[in-house]
C-alpha cells in the first residue's frame, strides 16, 4: 500500500469538525468552529465558496443519497437544512437544544437521524421535515450513529462508554454493547454488515458481531482518542482517524494494522488532532484541528 498526499485544502481559520461529499462528484464540504459552511472542488482541489453563514460551530454535515438537501448540525442544537435547488437555507430543525454531534439518513426509511449532547436522537421526516420521533438513547450524549447496509439495525455511540444497538424498523432497544472505558467517538459498520466498528475516546477500536453482539476483537489502536473511522468504499480496508494526529489503515479481513499516515511516519501529515476522513474513491480526505483538509492517494 503506497499513500501520497497530493492536496492541501486551506481556507479555514479556525478546527474543522466534519467532512461530507455532496451527493454530485467531485464536491466536498467541511464546517467547523468557523463562521461558515465551506464547498470545496476535489477537481481542481480549490475553495469554491462559503455555502452560507452560521451562528455557532458545526459539529455534523450530511447530504442524503437521493435528495437535494444538505443538513449542518450546529453546536446550538439547531440543525440548518440547505436546498441545492433553491441555493438557499429552507428550514431550520429546532428541537435540540444541546449540541447536535451526528446526523444520518434511512434510504429505506426516507428518515432523518440527529444525535445530540440532550442524550436523545430526533427521528424526521426527509420528504415533510416533521418531526415523527424522539428516541431516549442515553442519559448522557448521543456522539455517533452508524446504520447497518441492510438498514434494519442501528448503533448509537454515547459519552456513556455504552454502544447501544436499536431496531431502525420500530426504534425498539435491542442491545447494549459494553466494553469501552471512555466515551465512544465513532461507529462504523463494515459493507458486508457482519460487524459493527467502534472508536472511542480511549483509544480502542472494538469489533462487534452484528448477529450475537458479541465481542471479535479489541485493538489498541492509537495513543489517544479514536475521532472517526471509514471503510473504503471498494477495497477490504478501513481508515481510523485520531487525535494523537495520526491516520492508520486496517485490513478488514484480519484486522491488522496496513499503514500509518503521521508525521513520525515521513508524511506531512496533521499537525493536531484529526476529526473526520472521508473516502472519495481511492482519495482519503482528512480534517482536523489544525484548520486543514489534506488529500491522500492511496494505492492498493
Amino acid at each position: 500500500m503506497e499513500v501520497q498526499k497530493s492536496a492541501e485544502l486551506t481556507g479555514h481559520s479556525n478546527p474543522i469538525f466534519s467532512l461530507e461529499l455532496s451527493q454530485k462528484p467531485g464536491i466536498l464540504f467541511s464546517g467547523g468552529n468557523d463562521k461558515g459552511l465551506v464547498e470545496w472542488s476535489l477537481e481542481t482541489n480549490s475553495f469554491i465558496k462559503v455555502m452560507f453563514p452560521v451562528m455557532a460551530s458545526i459539529y455534523a454535515i450530511h447530504c442524503p443519497v437521493g435528495y437535494p438537501l444538505m443538513f449542518a448540525g450546529l453546536r446550538s442544537g439547531e440543525v440548518l437544512v440547505f436546498n441545492f435547488i433553491e441555493q438557499k437555507i429552507t428550514h431550520r430543525l429546532r428541537h435540540h437544544v444541546k449540541p447536535v454531534f451526528d446526523i444520518k439518513s434511512s434510504a429505506k426509511k426516507d428518515e432523518l437521524l440527529i444525535a445530540s449532547e440532550d442524550g436523545t436522537v430526533s427521528v424526521w421526516s426527509l420528504k415533510t421535515l416533521e418531526l415523527l420521533h424522539s428516541i431516549p438513547v442515553s442519559n448522557d450524549t448521543v456522539r455517533c450513529i452508524a446504520i447497518n447496509p441492510a438498514e434494519d439495525r442501528i448503533a448509537f455511540g454515547c459519552r456513556d462508554n455504552r454502544v447501544v444497538i436499536y431496531a431502525l424498523e420500530d426504534y425498539s432497544p435491542i442491545k447494549a454493547l459494553i466494553g469501552h472505558t471512555m466515551a465512544v467517538f465513532s461507529l462504523q459498520y463494515s459493507p458486508t454488515g457482519d460487524y459493527l466498528v467502534s472508536g472511542a475516546r480511549d483509544a480502542q477500536v472494538k469489533i462487534w458481531d452484528n448477529k450475537t453482539y458479541s465481542l471479535i476483537q479489541n485493538i489498541p489502536a492509537h495513543l489517544f482518542a479514536v475521532n472517526h473511522i471509514a471503510f473504503h468504499p471498494t477495497q477490504p480496508y478501513f481508515a481510523t482517524a485520531s487525535m494523537d494526529k495520526s491516520i492508520k489503515i486496517w485490513d478488514v479481513v484480519d484486522f491488522k494494522l496496513r499503514k500509518i499516515i503521521s508525521r513520525e511516519k515521513g508524511y506531512a501529515g496533521h499537525v493536531l488532532s484529526i476529526n473526520k476522513l472521508a473516502w472519495n474513491g481511492d482519495q482519503l480526505l482528512s480534517a482536523g484541528d489544525d484548520k486543514k483538509v489534506i488529500i491522500w492517494d492511496v494505492s492498493f
